[in-house]
């Protein structure tokens, strides 16, 4: 009678595999390659930047519609919005025309004063010259607006009668709401240039 304890194989052997065939070695080294890829740009869109289609007039002469920009999302993890900016920001509007992002540039700052009168800008009780801008403010007067802690005055830089929602009708915009600075024009080539 034998042992069935002595009778089994000292080591375990194990079946050799065929090899995969070439073709099907090569589509997996392709599917991991494109998954790495969307993963690594889902990762950059998220976190590092955006692309952003101009929508409105608002920031007329300097955006037009249907202009794509190039948004840079992490600048402002280190540091905070400055005037002049052009900025992409979460719609803070509670109204009917709400949208999900809009386009405006940084007027003032936490603890500027701003204010309209008489078609012109005045940032801290000074005249603000716009070079950006092509029209007096059309809409009237406004302020004098002091900017609180945390938040930021923003304008667009159509300043034609009801050409721009902006901190003029839902006032000054939290940091938080800031999504990222717009550092260029992207398309079309012909107007490709840095913010």
């Amino acid at each position: 009678m034998s042992d069935p304890v002595s009778s089994a194989p000292a080591g375990r052997s194990r079946a050799v595999k065929p090899p995969r065939p070439a073709w099907l070695r090569e589509v997996v080294d392709w599917a991991k390659a494109i998954a790495i890829a969307l993963v690594i740009v889902f990762l950059l869109k998220t976190f590092v930047f955006q692309l952003s289609t101009v929508k409105s007039i608002s920031m007329q002469p300097t955006l037009y519609e249907r202009e794509w920009l190039f948004i840079n999302k992490i600048v402002y993890e280190t540091g905070h919005p400055k005037r002049s900016d052009v900025v992409v920001l979460k719609d803070p509007s509670n109204d009917d025309g709400k949208k999900k992002f809009l386009v405006k540039r940084v007027i003032g700052v936490p603890g500027d004063t701003v204010e309209a009168r008489g078609g012109q800008l005045y940032l801290n009780g000074e005249l603000k010259v716009e070079a950006y801008t092509d029209a007096a403010i059309e809409d009237g007067d406004f302020g004098p607006v002091k900017v609180s802690d945390g938040h930021y005055f923003v304008m667009g830089d159509n300043r034609h009668k009801d050409a721009s929602k902006d901190s003029r009708t839902f006032k000054e915009v939290p940091e938080k709401a800031i999504i990222g600075r717009a550092e260029f024009i992207l398309w079309p080539i012909t107007r490709w240039t840095q913010l």
